[in-house]
C-alpha cells in the first residue's frame, strides 16, 4: 500500500484575498451602514471629479438666469439644481463646495489626530511634569468652547485658508492624545514593547513601528467620529463669514448665501444643507459600526 504524501495528508485552507476579505466585510455591514459607505464614495468622487462633472464653471456668472428654480421645481433642465442670486449655477457651486469642505475637513482631522497621538506619545513616555502639563492642557481645551476660540483668532489675525486649516486642526485633538496616552501606557506594560527595547531600539521605532499599529484601530475609530464634527464646525464657520472666503466656495459658504434667499430661493440653501446632513451622519454611522466592529469588549 502507497504511503500518501504530507501535503496529501495536510492540507490547509487557503488565507482569503484581498477581495474576498472585502467583500465579506460588505456583507458584514448592516443595510444602512452600506447605504451610508455608498454615499461616502459618491461624495469622495465629487470631490475628486468635481471639475469634469460640473455642467458650469463654479463662478460663472449670467445675470439673466438669477433665481431659476431647480428643474424638479419647473425651472429648465439646463440648470438642474436652478441658480443663485448671481445666476451661477448650484449644481456646478455644491460639487466645488464639497470638495472645498472635504479637503478642509480631511486636513484639519490628520492634523488633530497626529497632533494628538504626539502630546499623548509625550504624555506616556516622559510622565512626571510632562504628563501633567498634557493632561492640563487636554482640560483646558475640552473646557473652553472651540467655537468662541476660533471666532476669536480669526477675528484677529483675520481669514487665509491656511490660517483656517491650521485653526480647525487643534479641534478635537485632546481625544487622540487622551486615547494614545492610555494605549501607549498600557502598551509599555505589556511584553513586547519592553522587548523591542532590549532589542536597542529607538524609542521613535518602538512607538511609530510597534506601539502605533496596535492602536491604529481605536484612532481610527476616533478620526471618523472627529471628522463629521470639522465638517460642521467649518460649515458653522463659513456660514457666519469667518471660514472659507470668496472667490472659493464651500457647504457652509453657500448656506450663508442661501439664507437671505431662503424664502423666494430656498434651494440656494436646501441643496447644501441636505449634503452636509447626509454626509456627517454618514461618516457617523460607519465610525460608530467601525467602532463595534474593532472594539473587542463590544464582541
Amino acid at each position: 500500500m502507497n504511503t500518501p504524501s504530507l501535503p496529501d495528508q495536510i492540507q490547509t485552507a487557503a488565507p482569503p484575498s484581498f477581495g474576498q476579505s472585502a467583500i465579506q466585510l460588505i456583507r458584514s455591514m448592516p443595510l444602512l451602514v452600506r447605504l451610508c459607505s455608498l454615499w461616502i464614495v459618491v461624495v469622495l468622487g465629487i470631490a475628486l471629479f468635481a471639475d469634469f462633472i460640473s455642467p458650469y464653471s463654479y463662478s460663472q456668472l449670467d445675470l439673466l438666469a438669477r433665481l431659476r428654480p431647480p428643474a424638479f421645481w419647473g425651472g429648465s433642465s439646463d440648470h438642474w439644481l436652478g441658480t443663485d442670486e448671481l445666476g451661477r449655477d448650484v449644481l456646478s457651486r455644491l460639487f466645488h463646495s464639497v470638495r472645498i469642505s472635504l479637503l478642509v475637513a480631511f486636513i484639519s482631522t490628520m492634523l488633530s489626530a497626529t497632533v494628538g497621538v504626539l502630546m499623548g506619545f509625550a504624555a506616556a513616555h516622559f510622565r512626571g511634569w510632562v504628563e501633567q502639563l498634557v493632561l492640563t492642557l487636554v482640560d483646558f481645551q475640552a473646557s473652553m468652547p472651540f467655537m468662541i476660540i476660533a471666532l476669536a483668532v480669526l477675528a484677529f489675525f483675520g481669514n487665509t485658508l491656511v490660517l483656517f486649516i491650521a485653526l480647525m486642526g487643534f479641534y478635537g485633538w485632546e481625544r487622540s492624545a487622551r486615547i494614545a496616552r492610555g494605549l501607549t501606557i498600557a502598551a509599555n506594560e505589556q511584553g513586547y514593547a519592553s522587548a523591542v527595547y532590549d532589542l536597542g531600539a529607538s524609542p521613535w521605532r518602538v512607538y511609530l513601528r510597534h506601539i502605533l499599529p496596535n492602536i491604529a484601530s481605536t484612532l481610527i475609530v476616533s478620526v471618523t467620529l472627529t471628522f463629521p464634527e470639522v465638517i460642521l464646525l467649518e460649515s458653522g464657520l463659513s456660514f457666519l463669514g469667518l471660514g472659507v472666503q470668496p472667490p472659493m466656495t464651500s457647504l457652509g459658504n453657500m448656506v450663508g448665501y442661501g439664507r437671505e434667499y431662503l424664502q423666494s430661493a430656498p434651494w440656494i440653501l436646501l441643496a447644501p444643507s441636505l449634503f452636509i446632513v447626509v454626509t456627517t451622519f454618514s461618516v457617523s454611522m460607519l465610525g460608530d459600526w467601525l467602532r463595534d466592529l474593532l472594539d473587542p469588549t463590544l464582541n
